[in-house]
């Protein structure tokens, strides 16, 4: 639970570390991120997360195998 909560912190775009970074960028330049920078940094930090999920899934896979 503990490690969730602080993976969850991590400053990528989806999870709410990279809500928390968006908000100090706001506090820092006075003005939120354009909405078209967001959904781009959404989309990115989203594939970011697929990626490394479906990686690690295929390495579990692998590891299963040859076990």
């Amino acid at each position: 639970s503990i490690n969730l909560g602080l993976v969850n912190l991590l400053p990528i775009p989806m999870l709410d570390g990279g809500h928390l970074m968006f908000f100090i960028i706001e506090a820092i330049i006075g003005k939120p991120l354009p909405l078209a920078w967001q959904n781009n940094l959404m989309r990115g930090g989203m594939a970011f997360l697929l990626s490394l999920m479906l990686f690690i899934t295929i390495y579990d896979i692998i590891r299963g195998i040859y076990n």
